[in-house]
């Protein structure tokens, strides 16, 4: 597994409550809700390689 960066995130509460209502609901941890919402955002602004087309060119 890769290693990972640590780093502190300040949030309002209200914002932070929401975001692990929504973790709850996805079965996630909130930690990992933020990841998988920063991906998500990385992604969609093409600024992650989509590692399936990747495989899909490499042979």
């Amino acid at each position: 597994m890769a290693k990972k960066k640590s780093f502190v995130l300040r949030l309002s509460p209200e914002t932070f409550k929401k975001l692990e209502k929504w973790a709850v609901d996805e079965f996630r941890s909130t930690n990992g809700q933020i990841e998988w919402i920063l991906n998500k955002a990385l992604k969609d602004a093409g600024r992650l390689k989509d590692e399936k087309k990747s495989d899909d060119h490499s042979e």
